[in-house]
C-alpha cells in the first residue's frame, strides 16, 4: 500500500533528518564557521549576506516540508480517531470527520462538551458517561413531557 511519490519519500527523509541531533549540530557548525570567518572577511556586507541568504532559503524551503509533514500527520491522526469512534458502540458517529466541520459547528460542539464536563463534575462519578446521543434522547424526552 506504500506507493510513495519521489517528493513524498524525499520530504519524509529530509523532515526526519532535520529533526535529528546531527542536523542541529551541522547547522550550529555552519554558524560557528561563519562566525569564525568574520575577521577573515572583515565582517563585510558580503560576509553577512552569505548567512542571511542561506538561512532565508533554508527557512523558506523548510516551511513547505514542515507543512507537508504536518498535513500528513494530521490526516493520519484523524483517520485513527475516526476508526476509534466508528468502532466504539457508544460513541457518536457524528464525530467522524469532525475536522471538516465549520468553525461555528466546532464552537457549538465545544459548548456541548463543556456542558457534559459540567454534568460529569456535578455527579462526582468518574465512571458515568454522557454522549451527544444520550443527551439528545434526554432532551427529546423532556420536550415530549
Amino acid at each position: 500500500m506504500s506507493n510513495k511519490s519521489f517528493f513524498e519519500k524525499f520530504s519524509d527523509k529530509i523532515t526526519n533528518w532535520t529533526g535529528s541531533s546531527g542536523a542541529f549540530f551541522t547547522a550550529a557548525g555552519i554558524v560557528l564557521v561563519w562566525g569564525i570567518s568574520g575577521p577573515i572577511f572583515g565582517y563585510s556586507d558580503t560576509w553577512q549576506l552569505v548567512i542571511n541568504t542561506g538561512t532565508t532559503i533554508v527557512t523558506f524551503l523548510m516551511v513547505f516540508l514542515i507543512q507537508k509533514s504536518q498535513n500528513k500527520d494530521s490526516k493520519a491522526i484523524q483517520l485513527k480517531l475516526n476508526e476509534l469512534v466508528a468502532a466504539n458502540k457508544k460513541a457518536s458517529n457524528r464525530m467522524v470527520d469532525v475536522e471538516d466541520f465549520t468553525e461555528e459547528e466546532l464552537d457549538l460542539l465545544h459548548k456541548f462538551y463543556e456542558k457534559l464536563a459540567e454534568r460529569a463534575k456535578a455527579e462526582n462519578d468518574i465512571h458515568r458517561s454522557h454522549s451527544i446521543d444520550h443527551a439528545e434522547e434526554l432532551h427529546q424526552s423532556k420536550k415530549t413531557k
